[in-house]
């Protein structure tokens, strides 16, 4: 295979500049149709008020932590769009509004962070494996998926999501080695946010762009613009269509910024100054694709309102479940910890017994 096949464009590729004006494309990537970008634009408002009400959530008591996505809604949308029914979606712990938007239940999405002890979705069902905390070990996982998918002879794709921080660990590089090897159809789609919580891209990697590090396993790659939806879609939908149809995994690095701290626990003032964090609000990609939709035509004040009416009765909705207080089984505590009992189980599980009937 010719390397010239492999490498990424020189620069990310983007359909919308800041602004919401349109700019040519590099050769090879279609527009998404009007309705699919229209689609987005709905999803990405829900996505947004979404992230809103999980991070007053936190401040509330109902969740433990929540890592904000903020500013990235354009990457996991855009990602979930890509995807058919049938195709498996293997996300890291920032990807909440990704998993809403693939149409799970937004109070089993949030479970996990919650404190409860298992991902509140049933993986099998969803096709979307539960949301990774420690970095990259989900991208071996989805790995395995798609060789299984392959070797059943089924038509399904693997995405894996993953942070800039996560192509710093031994398991992302030991995926795209087996990935490539076995010519898996999986799609790793990395979310450059420019920060690994307080460790900026540039400590990270010397790389020129994080897309660059696939063409050591043999694997295509490209870099687009992460805050710019029609951008990202098309080449995702590429991407997959390409590992869909044979051509093996591919690599999408997504330039894109996380307006938020690292969670609510983080104090991200103490390592990026606010001047960076006003430029990137202005490359805003809702408000950007907006733009680009009114401009069009395609998109009316009726549309938007009706868009932000939807976000504000779903957030209403999360709002009224998740303060619900859960029901807590302690016993659950032994469950599912081995197939059998063992003895010591067994006298944790009665002594746990005998204190809560006294």
């Amino acid at each position: 295979m010719s390397v010239d096949v492999l490498l990424p464009s020189p620069v990310p590729v983007r359909f919308v500049a800041e602004d919401g004006t349109p700019v040519q494309p590099p050769t090879g990537y279609q527009v998404p149709e009007e309705d699919r970008l229209l689609e987005a634009y709905r999803r990405m408002v829900v996505g947004r008020r979404f992230d809103r009400q999980a991070t007053a959530l936190t401040k509330q008591g109902r969740l433990a932590v929540y890592p904000s996505s903020r500013g990235q809604e354009a990457c996991q949308i855009a990602g979930v769009l890509a995807l058919r029914e049938d195709d498996w979606l293997f996300p890291t712990y920032r990807d909440s509004v990704a998993l809403v938007s693939r149409g799970l239940d937004p109070v089993e999405v949030l479970t996990l962070l919650r404190g409860g002890w298992h991902c509140g979705y049933d993986p099998a069902a969803t096709r979307v494996a539960p949301q990774c905390t420690p970095l990259a070990t989900q991208t071996i996982h989805a790995v395995g998926m798609a060789d299984a998918l392959r070797r059943k002879n089924e038509s399904g794709v693997v995405m894996a999501f993953i942070g800039d921080g996560g192509t710093s660990e031994g398991d992302f590089h030991e995926a795209l080695n087996y990935a490539a090897v076995l010519h898996a159809p999986v799609v790793f789609f990395v979310q450059n946010n420019k920060y690994a919580i307080s460790v900026p891209l540039a400590k990270q990697s010397a790389a020129p762009a994080l897309a660059y590090k696939g063409i050591g396993y043999g694997i295509r790659s490209e870099q687009v613009d992460g805050n710019d939806l029609v951008a990202v879609l098309s080449v995702l939908t590429a991407a997959v269509e390409h590992a869909r149809t044979g051509g093996g995994p591919f690599l999408v690095e997504a330039h894109t910024y996380r307006m938020d701290p690292h969670t609510n626990a983080d104090d991200a003032g103490r390592y990026r100054d606010k001047g960076e964090v006003e430029q990137w609000e202005a490359a805003d990609p809702l408000a950007r694709l907006e733009t680009y939709l009114r401009e069009r035509g395609a998109l009316d004040a009726a549309a938007v309102d009706a868009a932000h009416q939807a976000a504000e009765e779903f957030a209403a909705r999360v709002r009224e479940e998740m303060n619900a207080d859960p029901k807590a089984d302690p016993f659950e505590l032994f469950e599912h910890v081995f197939a059998e009992a063992t003895p010591q189980l067994r006298e944790q599980r009665a002594l746990l017994a005998s204190e809560l009937e006294d």
